[in-house]
């Protein structure tokens, strides 16, 4: 779908990086140490929690998200997925000064995959401080349509073994969490029985960039500030699952129960 109209639509938002929204995920995501405070460095991807697009009922689709055809084009297709991204980092984003984020439609495409029709929307943000670009990132979505209850479950890759891993979990408490953090309404993460008899998942699903947090904050802790980062979902992570985060040089990734592989990742440090 080259050349599709939306391709360079862009929009601006501001925020003021609350220190209370910073201590919060400090919080949820158990991190050591007292929460940041105004003028501190923010833990990297932290700006998912701030810049919300607060709409009214009326303005959401049945999934709980911003209804497409207005900044996202409608590609005639319902389910929505983070499918992956990456950023780089210039500078630290710090709490309690303000920010401006700007996003631009940098590609459109419709594909066919092996369950159908598929849609892919990559935004470009870009996030600056006192006139100054912090960091970019590349955010990949796909849309597809709902599930064939009779189509056959597609077999996730398997992790590969790990030099470090790190167990971890994520119970409905923390998914609520974060979902309001990001002012995220996606249902999928907090409304089982949509989750399951809508979209055909197993159970609440973990939000792809809370996986893709703890691999950066992983990644900042073995290799040092990042510079660039860059990951993929490959297989639904679900509430009721243990999991663990692993790493290999610079590979990261999330892996699931019977060696399932949820997440990839490359970081790349300072």
């Amino acid at each position: 779908m080259s050349g599709h109209p939306a391709i360079g639509r862009s929009r601006v938002s501001d925020d003021m990086m609350d220190t209370a929204r910073a201590a919060a995920l400090h919080a949820v995501l158990d991190l050591p140490g007292p929460p940041p405070r105004s003028g501190d460095p923010l833990p990297p991807f932290a700006h998912q929690i701030y810049f919300w697009d607060a709409l009214p009922p009326v303005a959401l689709g049945r999934d709980g998200h911003p209804r497409i055809g207005d900044f996202i084009p409608d590609l005639g297709l319902s389910r929505r997925m983070w499918a992956g991204g990456r950023l780089e980092f210039t500078r630290d984003l710090r709490a309690g000064l303000p920010a401006r984020k700007t996003t631009v439609i940098e590609d459109v495409a419709r594909k066919r995959g092996r369950s159908g029709p598929l849609g892919f929307v990559t935004l470009r943000h870009e996030v600056s401080q006192d006139g100054a670009l912090c960091a970019t990132e590349w955010q990949d979505l796909v849309y597809r349509a709902d599930p064939d209850p009779g189509a056959p479950t597609p077999i996730p890759p398997q992790a590969p073994v790990a030099e470090h891993r790190a167990p971890v979990s994520f119970d409905p408490v923390v998914l609520f969490r974060y979902s309001a953090l990001t002012f995220n309404g996606h249902r999928i993460h907090y409304d089982r029985d949509y989750a399951q008899s809508v979209e055909g998942y197993g159970g609440l699903v973990v939000h792809g960039p809370l996986l893709a947090q703890r691999l950066m904050l992983l990644a900042q802790d073995r290799l040092g500030p990042l510079r660039r980062f860059r990951f993929r979902g490959t297989a639904p992570l679900i509430d009721t699952e243990d999991a663990a985060l692993c790493q290999s040089g610079n590979a990261f990734w999330v892996e699931g129960p019977d060696n399932r592989l949820c997440m990839t990742a490359e970081a790349e440090a300072a």
